[in-house]
């Protein structure tokens, strides 16, 4: 419960509203290793706390990283600090990808919008051992070309051989030239076996629902689909019953689920 202080060493601006601040422990100690999935409490004196997923490589804990989007009191202090900040911290919390369970499987990966950023620590994690996995894909959209997340990364990825990436925007000006369209219109002709694939999902719930039920019209068990439900969180220790989610807590038994798990809960609206 008692926030650890980290000193901001770098901030990237991604859009006019989204943003990533590197990290690293006051005390000059690495920060505590975690895994893909996993979210940390943010805490600034006098403002708050808010839970944000950690958007780093798993690879590297000298640091943490988190992408953030200034929506609120607290995002949006975040959002004003300088080089050299303090910032309290306590994580990691929570779930994550099962990225181990998934080796020899195809890798689905889905994303809307700033959902990216809790699953890059996941695709980290799957390019640093691609010997390991069968096809991956990843799938990602959002509102406008100028809501891209990790551009130069993207282009990159493209580039892989071994990796499929498409993207596409709901909306688009004449000087874009890549797809248009939700999210969901890509899953046709993503490049899996739908009967040996690992699919991670993160978005807003709409985009997940869809995309869920698009993964599943294509043969993946509900079993092998997990998303993320990173929403309410204000304890992270399952004490304070803000984030209960039918009979669970996300901050404790998520945010990542097998959606098998909690279909019956998912289909149920404004839960």
């Amino acid at each position: 419960m008692l926030p650890r202080p980290y000193r901001v060493i770098r901030i990237t601006r991604h859009t006019h509203d989204t943003f990533t601040l590197e990290m690293e422990p006051a005390d000059g100690n690495p920060a505590p290793y975690f895994q893909p999935g996993q979210f940390n409490m943010l805490y600034l004196f006098g403002v708050g706390e808010v839970p944000i997923s950690i958007s780093g490589d798993p690879g590297h804990t000298r640091a943490y990283v988190h992408t953030i989007r200034a929506v609120g009191t607290v995002t949006e202090a975040l959002c004003n600090l300088k080089i050299g900040a303090q910032v309290g911290l306590r994580g990691p919390f929570g779930s994550s990808w099962p990225v181990k369970e998934a080796e020899g499987s195809d890798i689905v990966i889905a994303a809307g919008g700033i959902g990216l950023a809790p699953l890059r620590p996941a695709l980290y994690h799957v390019l640093a051992h691609r010997e390991r996995y069968g096809k991956v894909v990843l799938l990602y959209g959002t509102r406008t070309p100028q809501d891209l997340l990790y551009r130069k990364e993207l282009e990159k990825w493209r580039g892989l051989f071994h990796t499929q990436v498409e993207v596409t925007v709901d909306h688009a000006a004449r000087d874009w030239f890549g797809r248009v369209g939700v999210v969901t219109k890509l899953i046709p002709g993503a490049r899996f076996d739908p009967f040996h694939t690992k699919a991670f999902v993160c978005g807003p719930e709409v985009m997940m629902r869809f995309t869920v039920m698009e993964l599943m019209g294509r043969g993946v068990e509900t079993e092998n689909i997990f998303i993320s439900m990173e929403r309410n969180m204000k304890c992270a220790v399952g004490f304070c019953g803000h984030c209960q989610y039918g009979p669970t807590f996300i901050c404790k038994d998520g945010p990542v689920y097998p959606y098998s798990q909690i279909q019956h809960l998912f289909k149920t609206r404004e839960l």
